[in-house]
């Protein structure tokens, strides 16, 4: 069923599903277990690091889960659309400091490579929602 402007009133009401019930998108859920993860990883990193790449990993890996959050709480398409923009960068710095991490021999390559493809997943997801809602 369409209204008026022909937009697809089906696919619009599941944007607006997921736009305010974010603890139901595996996308969110994903990002928190990652969180959960980073926190541990960083536990044992340097006590010298604690304001410096242990906190810039933790502050990013929360954005991403916030981000989604706060962006499906919002009241159009486009901003959510925004949000997930900003979680999107959100992984994109995180890999970056990880990748540090690893050079800093804080990780261990194993490691390395698990957390990233977790992100990289995550990273897909994110796409994949942005296009859903976007069409």
């Amino acid at each position: 069923m369409y209204f008026k402007f022909g937009i697809d009133l089906f696919a619009f009401s599941l944007v607006l599903y997921a736009m305010h019930e974010f603890k139901k998108l595996n996308v969110w859920n994903f990002s928190i277990d990652l969180v959960t993860e980073i926190y541990k990883v960083t536990e044992v990193f340097p006590k010298t690091e604690m304001y410096g790449i242990t906190n810039q990993m933790r502050r990013s890996a929360v954005s991403i889960s916030s981000n989604i959050s706060e962006g499906a709480g919002r009241k159009s398409k486009g901003e959510f659309l925004q949000f997930l923009s900003y979680a999107n960068g959100s992984c994109y710095e995180l890999e970056t400091q990880l990748i540090i991490s690893n050079k800093l021999k804080y990780i261990e390559p194993d490691l390395l490579n698990e957390l990233l493809s977790k992100l990289s997943e995550i990273e897909r997801m994110i796409y994949k929602l942005k296009m859903s809602i976007s069409n």
